[in-house]
């Protein structure tokens, strides 16, 4: 096939066969927030041109310290229509679907995993968290879940490993321990080895029932990141044998 232009440096890196593979790959993103925005994006401009947002939520001014889709001018709308909107703005040509959903018990009926070569964690419900990995891994789909990313300071301490090997994080704790109940037996995570910071003071509102994490604008784009180079990976292995 025809390389674009647009994914001509990123070919240079992985060869067009895993470069096509890219482009032909369909990723559905769970979450649009500061780790989900920016690995859409970065997804996006590494080749992947077929993806499914799904979000529930509005931009609101607390998250333009660190969601990449947030701007003054995008304060209240859906996040999933600002982030289309965006990729397309980007590269034209992509297939960019969206649900505007909070991923629940009730509302997963409303998406086939199955239909998807990658999934990618990037919300925030512990339970909604656990079924989207017990999903993934019953329908045999590689996927990325991410761990916390509030309370966090130094971006160089996220790291990519199986949930098996996490340490310091207690978002991961609670998955290990629940999905070996649920007979899953291992899961990619983003998460950080630095201990959580305890906010200074206290924010008005409140986040899934939880007092509101702090925040930094260089955390949560850098575990969306390593989301991404993760999908990377996992979609274009074996490609390189190909060529």
């Amino acid at each position: 096939m025809m390389i674009p232009e647009e994914f001509s440096r990123t070919a240079l890196l992985i060869g067009e066969p895993a470069l096509e593979r890219l482009m032909n790959s369909r990723v559905v993103i769970f979450g649009l927030g500061g780790v989900g925005g920016q690995c859409a994006e970065a997804l996006l401009r590494a080749g992947v041109c077929n993806m499914l947002l799904i979000d529930g939520d509005s931009v609101s001014r607390s998250n333009i310290n660190r969601q990449l889709i947030s701007t003054q001018a995008a304060i209240g709308r859906r996040k999933v229509d600002v982030c289309r909107e965006r990729l397309l703005d980007i590269i034209p040509f992509a297939s960019i679907d969206t649900l505007d959903i909070f991923y629940t018990a009730e509302t997963a009926h409303k998406v086939d995993i199955s239909a998807f070569d990658c999934v990618v964690d990037a919300i925030d419900t512990v339970s909604s968290k656990l079924m989207l990995a017990e999903l993934a891994y019953k329908a045999g789909v590689p996927m990325i879940s991410c761990m916390g990313a509030g309370n966090k300071l130094d971006p160089s301490r996220f790291e990519v490993t199986d949930i098996n090997r996490t340490t310091f994080c207690p978002l991961a704790r609670v998955m290990r321990k629940e999905l070996k109940k649920r007979g899953v037996p291992s899961l990619r995570v983003v998460y950080s080895q630095e201990p959580a910071i305890e906010p200074k003071g206290e924010a008005e509102a409140r986040y899934s029932g939880r007092p509101t994490p702090g925040s930094a604008s260089f955390c949560a784009p850098a575990a969306g990141l390593l989301c991404a180079a993760e999908v990377v990976k996992m979609l274009t292995e074996g490609a390189a044998a190909a060529e």
